[in-house]
């Protein structure tokens, strides 16, 4: 029913990541999702079911962050640690997927270790900071130091969904952001901090895989730009959800299909 869904942790450099497993197919699909406000621990089952136009085909892994992290921790140290997972599991000739955050760790990853990877998706991410990136999470930073992520969840929240979702979810959103369980805010800032060192812009032309770009329109977070200056740059496919923000990866239906489509041909 749940596709084979598992959880685990792999060493790595000082640590551990815990990652998530599920579908029985025999070509390796990694996912790398965003910043989150919690950990991926003990959603295996709610994924798998999200994502099983993937499971007869792949097995999918969805890395989280590693466990031990300390102040000064870039996307680049994120990528390298993902990298051992990936290496100690081993995982070859992957499809990667990131999103957000995790797409400025997939770039990094595909740039220095190219043999790993088959395909990239890039998903509402960046490839260098802009002013609506430093602004944003800035903000979240300074919210986060309180000691409390509510309000980072609630700016989140009315950034990252269109406004037709937020009218149509409008009475359940509160509540939803209440009883939601949130990580340290300690590894929550080291982890925000870390987005504002991507810089990769410059050795995208290193990537020689095929690559297809997915973008939010109305994206309030990244900005629709950086998704078209990653794909220009590469010189690659690219779509646009002109209505959608950040979360068009959630909102959009056939955004999985998109994927799997560009994964299959």
């Amino acid at each position: 029913m749940f596709y084979n869904a598992k959880e685990a942790d792999v060493a790595v450099n000082n640590g551990k990541i815990h990652y998530l497993s599920f579908g029985t197919g025999k070509k390796n699909l990694v996912m790398i999702p965003g910043l989150r406000l919690s950990d991926i621990a003990g959603s295996s089952r709610i994924l798998a079911m999200y994502y099983r136009i993937f499971v007869k085909g792949y097995t999918v892994y969805v890395f989280d962050k590693k466990d031990k992290i300390t102040e000064g921790y870039t996307i680049h140290d994120i990528a390298e640690d993902t990298t051992e997972a990936i290496n100690k599991l081993g995982l070859k000739d992957i499809y990667l997927y990131g999103v957000s955050q995790g797409g400025m760790i997939s770039q990094d990853i595909v740039i220095n270790h190219p043999e790993l990877v088959k395909k990239l998706v890039l998903a509402v991410t960046l490839s260098k900071n802009n002013e609506t990136v430093k602004n944003v999470v800035g903000n979240w930073i300074k919210m986060a130091k309180s000691g409390d992520l509510t309000e980072v969840a609630k700016d989140y929240t009315y950034k990252g969904f269109s406004e037709a979702y937020l009218k149509k979810y409008k009475a359940f959103i509160p509540l939803s952001i209440k009883t939601q369980k949130f990580m340290p805010c300690e590894r929550f800032l080291i982890l925000a901090k870390a987005c504002l060192t991507c810089d990769t812009y410059e050795r995208l032309n290193e990537i020689k895989c095929p690559v297809l770009v997915l973008g939010g329109g109305k994206d309030k977070i990244v900005t629709k730009e950086a998704s078209i200056e990653i794909a220009d740059k590469l010189g690659c496919d690219y779509y646009i959800y002109e209505d959608l923000s950040h979360e068009a990866y959630n909102e959009a239906k056939d955004f999985n299909k998109r994927i799997y489509e560009f994964f299959e041909r």
